[in-house]
């Protein structure tokens, strides 16, 4: 009888993470790393300008351009006690956010429901159907304002200039996308967890709730962030459906530019403040952006 003898395994070196080395393992690339490092220079330069003319004079920033800020002077702070003087900042902002926050919530919501539907359930004309929601990403919003001001309005359902139309509008408009969007991310799902499920006896909303809303939580805050963006940055609709008791900040800052170019000096200064907010939101979320828009890319 021969004994065969095991041939020891050899061992494999832990791959080294220097200085010069991504985390997996792999090279740094030094012209990678300098083209990314002048793209984020070249995004970043247009707000370092904002802040910089937020922080002179009228004068001083029609005369000489803002990089030359440093050698010709004429900086304030006095734009920015204005503007919120002026523009009543304030109530802007929390109107902005009791408009921002259900118009962001609602469209998801109902979105990743129609998106299961599409997805893990079969009935009549859903491809059809499917087709038709993805199509009206094609109508311009434009083209349905003047249907809508006249259904909404006091010959129709009489609530223009309330938060609700707002809500509405944006959570219209918006759900398409986002119904695209989330289907295709469920698609990527394993269908095998969802059919074990229903064996098990669960429903199709336990399914949701307990299985794929988790799953698909990265592409959901991923365009909630979006949507988010979009819907503080509105000045079409929150200009047309809202009054001026309860207009967003954005509204206030159209409003503080004259005919003649009045208070140009006052809008770089309320800029730079309505985008701390979505620069908050956008941090907080940026690891669910990335890998909401990533996820489903390659198969693994």
């Amino acid at each position: 009888m021969s004994a065969t003898t095991a041939t020891p395994a050899t061992p494999v070196a832990p791959k080294r993470h220097g200085a010069g080395r991504l985390k997996d393992g792999r090279p740094r690339s030094p012209f990678s790393m300098v083209v990314m490092f002048l793209l984020a220079l070249l995004w970043t330069l247009p707000t370092i300008g904002l802040l910089v003319t937020s922080l002179r004079t009228r004068d001083a920033a029609a005369t000489s351009g803002w990089w030359e800020a440093l050698w010709k002077g004429g900086w304030t702070v006095d734009n920015y006690s204005r503007v919120i003087d002026q523009a009543d900042l304030g109530n802007a902002f929390l109107n902005g956010i009791l408009v921002a926050v259900p118009a962001t919530i609602i469209p998801v919501m109902f979105a990743a429901f129609a998106a299961y539907a599409f997805t893990f359930m079969d009935f009549w004309g859903k491809d059809l159907l499917f087709i038709i929601i993805v199509a009206v990403m094609v109508v311009p919003l434009q083209s349905a304002l003047a249907p809508l001001l006249d259904l909404l309005g006091p010959r129709g359902l009489g609530i223009s200039g309330t938060y609700l139309a707002v809500w509405l509008l944006h959570t219209g408009f918006g759900m398409p996308l986002c119904i695209y969007v989330l289907r295709n991310y469920m698609a990527s799902l394993p269908f095998s967890v969802v059919e074990s499920a229903r064996i098990d006896g669960c429903t199709n909303f336990q399914i949701f709730w307990k299985l794929i809303a988790p799953m698909a939580m990265p592409a959901m805050a991923a365009f909630a962030t979006l949507q988010f963006l979009w819907v503080w940055n509105d000045l079409l609709i929150a200009k047309l459906f809202l009054s001026d008791s309860n207009t967003t900040v954005i509204v206030k800052l159209q409003q503080l530019l004259g005919t003649q170019g009045q208070g140009a000096e006052l809008l770089t200064a309320g800029a730079f403040i309505s985008i701390i907010l979505p620069m908050v939101v956008f941090f907080v979320l940026q690891n669910f952006l990335v890998r909401g828009m990533t996820s489903g890319a390659v198969k693994g």
